[in-house]
């Protein structure tokens, strides 16, 4: 069975010593002080190692199964989920007004990725319901938080989003789901959603859906969208559940990985709801959920690829495979470790690299949320409003790339089932899909967050990099990390000089060039996280605290990714310059 432990030390390095979370002067953070957040993450890690974690597997292969209307989750995630509860986990970073804990959302990232490398599947049940809770939050009555929101922080009640149909994923304009209005100030939604990750379950007894629908007089398009709160079975005024909504399961899909979440069609027949937001104003009370569920299967992204990487580490070390060309390492056996050699080696640090700059990329991520929030910070709002589409999409499609990696390490024995490497693969999968295809994110950087407030964003991002390499241009130890951040700086706004100049008339050029744009925007906040990383880890010898090894391990890894990663840059950049020709050449009816 596949191991996992969670990543404390590398947490808290960044935690404390490249955020410098309980100095950043973020209301809040005065608390996360270092024996605090590390008690937090290891009571964390001893939950996903102890009770999540060995679901991981018998849950992906038990799957979830449809009976008389209700789904039953694989064995052991009923108790699974009560510990969950019981424990606190779910309110960690909920209003303490609703029974959450209130700590920031930066801790919620950090315990939310030690649950979800230890069991992706299981950790959406709760992770879905924090996005549906953080909807009423925002944009909910007083009267809708207080009936709602103390079930959904303990997870007595869990929750969803329901956006897409049959006929329409993206184009949400395209829904024919109808809300009626009714003389009590409901409404009766009619339709079917698919898709709904944990739209029927055992876990919670009651399930609280936000419902994307077509209230009259709307107009066309997404401008006639309202949201809707849903709930599975009616709330009275005192609290208690009642009837049975007109809400049911039609059935659940079969699906490449997650099985142990149930992917449900959702069929609303007359179903009673009440408006959550302004009316046909719904997308902007979605978004609230959306983007953070963004963040989240951004961090899904990296956080499969890290339960990965350790098992291929572990494989790597015991298999016996063929002799080091430079002289024997295991001499009195009858052949090297896996590890001695070259190829097997630049895999664990692709994979390696990629990982623990993409923790810190997602870290600063929730940083900015919290910054933004607590502190009411508009140009960190900016700033995260940007990096989001790279965030999710940068992050799935290579934490996908390097659990195909950590899967390729074990040869042949990683495509067998029972080793657990493909279940990596499978689950990875989903996060490059869901939350709005990983093209679509590329698209609204490209075509929206590029040019928002006039580009204040992105070029207050470029101004960051150039500040930092300034600031570190006097120490000769950072120049293998500020030359290449630079260079690749330069890449990205020269990415962004061309569509300025050639997609206002053309607008397929900057639209065929917009995924390796925002891989180019990905490989630069990485390298600049690793700088960040590297300044500290230089800092920390020269004080003489902390782990030396530790440190020049970072060091080592970060220097990987400044030379054997960042320069993809380039190669973005030249595919962009081709323009949109080579992209459309072809006919629609020659492919």
């Amino acid at each position: 069975m596949p191991i996992y432990n969670a990543p404390v030390q590398d947490i808290q390095f960044l935690l404390q010593d490249v955020l410098h979370v309980s100095e950043s002067g973020v209301p809040g953070y005065e608390d996360l002080e270092a024996d605090f957040t590390s008690a937090v993450l290891e009571e964390a890690g001893k939950v996903a190692r102890d009770v999540l974690a060995p679901l991981n597997a018998s849950g992906d292969a038990e799957g979830c199964v449809l009976e008389n209307g209700v789904v039953r989750t694989p064995k052991g995630f009923d108790a699974a989920f009560k510990a969950m509860k019981d424990g606190g986990w779910t309110a960690l970073d909920c209003d303490p007004a609703y029974g959450g804990q209130g700590l920031p959302y930066v801790m919620g990232t950090a315990v939310g990725e030690i649950f979800v490398a230890a069991n992706m599947a299981f950790n959406m049940y709760q992770g879905l319901t924090h996005g549906a809770y953080s909807a009423i939050h925002t944009h909910g009555t007083d009267a809708q938080k207080a009936m709602y929101l103390p079930k959904m922080v303990s997870c007595d009640w869990t929750g969803t989003m329901n956006l897409t149909e049959p006929h329409c994923g993206t184009d949400l304009g395209l829904m024919r789901t109808k809300a009626e209005p009714q003389d009590d100030g409901s409404y009766l939604i009619t339709g079917q959603k698919i898709f709904i990750s944990a739209g029927e379950h055992d876990l919670a007894e009651n399930i609280i859906h936000l419902v994307l629908a077509k209230a009259p007089g709307g107009g066309e398009g997404t401008r006639g969208v309202s949201l809707f709160i849903v709930p599975k079975f009616l709330v009275g005024d005192d609290g208690a559940l009642g009837a049975r909504n007109g809400v049911a399961v039609g059935s659940i899909e079969r699906k490449m990985g997650i099985h142990g979440n149930a992917t449900c069609v959702m069929n609303y027949d007359g179903a009673k709801g009440w408006l959550l937001g302004d009316l046909h104003k719904g997308m902007k009370a979605m978004f609230t959920m959306m983007n953070e569920a963004r963040l989240g299967v951004g961090l899904q992204g990296y956080a499969v690829a890290e339960a990965a990487y350790q098992n291929a580490v572990v494989y790597a070390r015991d298999r016996l495979q063929g002799r080091d060309v430079t002289g024997a390492k295991n001499p009195t056996g009858p052949a090297d470790p896996l590890i001695v050699h070259p190829d097997i080696r630049r895999s664990l640090m692709d994979q390696k690299s990629f990982v623990e700059g993409a923790r810190a990329f997602t870290f600063w991520g929730a940083h900015l949320i919290d910054r933004s929030v607590r502190a009411g910070d508009a140009d960190a709002e900016g700033l995260i409003s940007l990096l989001t589409p790279v965030i999710k999409g940068f992050l799935t499609d290579k934490g996908f790339e390097m659990a195909v990696q950590a899967q390729q390490v074990w040869g042949g024995h990683g495509y067998i089932e029972e080793n657990g490497m493909s279940q990596f693969v499978r689950d990875a999968r989903i996060a490059q899909i869901y939350e709005g295809a990983n093209g679509v994110q590329a698209l609204d950087l490209v075509g929206r967050k590029l040019a928002q407030d006039g580009g204040k964003h992105v070029m207050a991002f470029f101004e960051m990099i150039k500040g930092f390499i300034k600031e570190n241009q006097e120490d000769a130890r950072m120049t293998p990390f500020t030359d290449p951040l630079k260079a690749a700086s330069k890449d990205v706004q020269a990415a962004a000089m061309y569509f300025m100049q050639n997609g206002v008339k053309n607008p397929n050029n900057a639209l065929a060039g917009s995924t390796d744009f925002l891989h180019m925007m990905g490989h630069v906040c990485l390298g600049l996280m690793w700088a960040r990383i590297a300044k500290e880890a230089y800092a920390g010898l020269d004080a003489g605290t902390g782990d030396a090894g530790f440190l020049n391990t970072k060091i080592a890894t970060g220097q990987y990714y400044m030379a054997r990663q960042l320069p993809a840059t380039g190669l973005h950049l030249a595919r962009i310059e081709t323009g949109a020709a080579p992209v459309m050449a072809l006919a629609a009816d020659a492919f």
